[in-house]
């Protein structure tokens, strides 16, 4: 077992973690203000973007406490919804124009 964290340990690594996710958007700023192409912006973008989402689920979120076993069915059941999610795009851009499938 470890023991258990300290209000002020907790607070210092709280205050740690957020500077690192200041620290990553300032990157993506950064990386806004380029002059690149869009895919390769993308794919910069989303690699910060998912390095910040990692920080605030492991730490804010305290899964980093947690068993192994409990990350590995919450990863796949993220993206399993995440996928879901995406189906709806279709129907938004066919409400956009009002009308059934445009062709």
């Amino acid at each position: 077992m470890t023991a258990p964290v300290t209000g002020k340990d907790s607070f210092k690594t709280d205050l740690i973690v957020y500077l690192c996710i200041l620290a990553l958007s300032g990157i993506q700023v950064a990386v806004a203000y380029q002059n690149m192409e869009g895919i390769q912006m993308l794919v910069r973008m989303l690699a910060v973007a998912f390095i910040q989402a990692g920080l605030g689920v492991m730490y804010f979120m305290h899964l980093r406490d947690e068993q192994p076993n409990l990350r590995l069915a919450l990863i796949p059941a993220t993206i399993f919804v995440i996928l879901m999610m995406n189906m709806i795009w279709s129907d938004s851009f066919r409400l956009l124009h009002m009308s059934p499938v445009t062709k």
